[in-house]
């Protein structure tokens, strides 16, 4: 315990010293996020550097093992650090699918050339993935994908098309579920490769929701070239990866539930104080502490879930359960950010502070209960695998 108190002074002490005033506070927009990568983009200098300072000390993957480039913190010390930078409200210097998703996958999987190959380069931002799963014919029935690579010896050439690709058309590479044996049963067959984004023959194309904007694309593929140096445990095998790296992405996105403005700032902006300096509103105040509770109740399973998976203690069934209830959280948050706003909120074409993106923020919640997993789908998996309920 002394141990991890001295870790906790000398931490508060770091992030005092190289957190930029410009890093503290909320982030209002996916626009603010730092996303590093080849072309990557910054809010501010600042920003920039906080990413790699936070990088250089491995503390954007601050439980990898620090011979691929992470912090090499114990998860008592890594929580220890979430909840320094949580009390200076430190935002997270680097938002990356490859350290959510590909990062722990190739941890479990990947060869020792690949994890030193491609590691280092994600916790310090450096390059910048998408993930290729879903397609226009297998979405929730992600084992029926068409996308074909054919065996060419030393690489194969792949055809086919994903769709719902997220970011696909700002990412440097993208990790890919791929069919090797197309004679296999659907599940088998499989493989999981990766492949940088300007290879030739890789092309997107933006997909606009309704909220008039998004993060998806599609993405074709006419014979690209992919090295079997970049297949990523067994050849026909892929599916396994493919699971383990969904059960990361689940809970990535479950985490939802756990950001953005706190709701009591967002209404005061809106409402106002009443004489007693609360929130003049007595049914909205309820309905923000009720949803507070739920956070902080949330975020308190986040952490017990994160133990039990260290220890080995938890069904991979889980995620599924995290993906929902986070994402029915974040749904909440922007309706009430919506009736907090009144009719202000409904304004759609300023740029001005955050009029104007209320409304559009509040659609796009919607795809939360699609992406990553219908929620019909999580709900299903939540009752065979950790109710057992009958005829599940």
């Amino acid at each position: 315990m002394a141990d991890l108190d001295t870790f906790r002074s000398e931490t508060r002490a770091w992030l005092e010293a190289n957190c930029p005033a410009e890093c503290r506070g909320p982030i209002d927009s996916d626009e603010d996020r730092v996303w590093g990568g080849r072309d990557a983009t910054f809010k501010t200098p600042a920003h920039r550097r906080w990413m790699e300072v936070m990088g250089e000390r491995g503390w954007t993957a601050p439980e990898w093992p620090t011979e691929y480039g992470g912090g090499g913190l114990s998860r008592e010390e890594a929580k220890v650090l979430a909840s320094e930078m949580r009390r200076i409200d430190a935002q997270s210097p680097l938002s990356s699918f490859g350290i959510w998703m590909l990062g722990p996958a190739l941890l479990q999987f990947g060869t020792e050339a690949q994890k030193k190959r491609f590691l280092p380069e994600i916790v310090r931002g450096e390059i910048r993935w998408c993930q290729g799963y879903s397609e226009p014919g297998a979405g929730s029935d992600l084992a029926g994908l068409q996308t074909r690579a054919e065996d060419k010896g030393d690489h194969w050439i792949v055809n086919g098309q994903k769709v719902w690709t997220s970011y696909a058309d700002k990412a440097d590479w993208i990790f890919c579920l791929v069919r090797t044996d197309p004679e296999a049963p659907k599940h088998l067959g499989i493989s999981f490769v990766l492949f940088d984004m300007a290879t030739p023959g890789v092309t997107t194309k933006p997909i606009t929701l309704i909220s008039g904007k998004s993060p998806f694309c599609e993405t074709f593929f006419d014979d690209v070239r992919v090295e079997k140096e970049n297949l990523v445990g067994t050849l026909n095998r892929g599916w396994d990866v493919a699971k383990a790296l969904l059960a990361h992405e689940r809970t990535m996105i479950g985490g939802m539930g756990d950001m953005g403005r706190p709701m009591g700032h967002v209404a005061v902006d809106s409402i106002g104080l009443d004489d007693a300096g609360r929130l003049d509103e007595p049914m909205l105040r309820t309905k923000i502490a009720e949803l507070d509770i739920d956070v902080a109740a949330f975020r308190l399973s986040m952490e017990r879930v994160g133990d039990q998976v260290k220890a080995r203690q938890v069904s991979p069934a889980i995620a599924s359960m995290l993906k929902y209830y986070g994402s029915e959280l974040n749904k909440r948050r922007h309706e009430l950010a919506m009736v907090a706003g009144g009719s202000d909120a409904l304004e759609w074409e300023s740029d001005r502070s955050r009029k104007g993106t209320a409304a559009r923020d509040w659609l796009r919640t919607k795809a939360n209960s699609i992406e990553g997993g219908t929620s019909e789908v999580q709900l299903n998996i939540i009752a065979k695998h950790l109710l057992q309920l009958p005829g599940a």
